[in-house]
């Protein structure tokens, strides 16, 4: 797989971008979605950061994995697993554009939705916010079915784990996990897809000390952030990265 040097330049900046967001500020996973995105075609581009994200989620969890709240865990991964298997089946008959515009208009209403929570939060400060059965069950299978088709289930994740009001630590270790069991749970279904192949591997392997960069910068970066400043990260690059996909 043969990239020019301006495409290089780019890969190793998404890279680095890659382990920022496993191990700094939750978020910006879209963006080096996006990087990659106009470096290859958009399915081609999917194999490709897979085992980048792999080898982020374990510098994470070997990070955080202390803090990790294994209650959310069981309750999202079995439908995030599900989600994933209908992703397999959905990938290959819908077009890329579809694809974009329903995973970012999915994104941006759960934004919405969770700013209208915290709102009304702030306005009855001693009533905790409410959610439904549903909630769990359709952020998993969410998140499953658009890991596989975009790697775009960090936004999803953002707002449930927000919604669930986890302390910043708790949140990046729960997150680490359960990400690192669903890359890992993805691997296969890419590989029958064709969309991880030896020479996309051999690029992963050029690109994963910018990876391991990128997590050790955000292993510094994450104790100077506030919890408020945070959230707040957290959701603007979830909402900027839903409304880049859907525009």
């Amino acid at each position: 797989m043969s990239l020019t040097p301006e495409q290089w330049a780019l890969a190793v900046v998404a890279a680095l971008l890659v382990g920022v967001a496993k191990t700094g500020i939750a978020g910006m996973g879209m963006l080096f979605v996006v990087i990659f995105a106009q470096i290859l075609p958009a399915k081609q581009a999917t194999g490709l950061v897979l085992p980048l994200l792999c080898f982020g989620d374990i510098v994470a969890v070997a990070s955080y994995r202390q803090h990790a709240n294994w209650r959310h865990l069981w309750r999202l991964f079995p439908w995030a697993a599900l989600g994933v298997v209908v992703g397999f089946f959905v990938l290959g008959r819908i077009g890329d554009r579809d694809m974009r515009q329903l995973i970012g208009g999915i994104v941006v209403t759960l934004v919405a939705l969770h700013l209208v929570r915290r709102w009304r939060a702030r306005a009855t400060p001693e009533s905790e916010p409410e959610h439904g059965a549903w909630f769990a069950p359709s952020i998993g299978v969410l998140a499953g079915f658009t890991t596989l088709v975009a790697n775009a289930a960090g936004p999803l994740m953002a707002v449930y784990l927000l919604a669930m009001r986890l302390p910043k630590m708790e949140y990046v270790g729960t997150a680490a996990v359960f990400f690192l069991l669903l890359n890992l749970f993805k691997v296969p279904f890419m590989v029958s897809l064709g969309l991880i192949t030896q020479p996309s591997f051999a690029l992963n392997l050029w690109l994963a000390p910018a990876v391991l960069v990128g997590a050790l910068a955000g292993r510094k970066i994450l104790p100077k952030i506030n919890q408020k400043l945070f959230e707040n990260l957290a959701l603007f690059f979830s909402a900027a990265a839903g409304l880049r996909l859907l525009f």
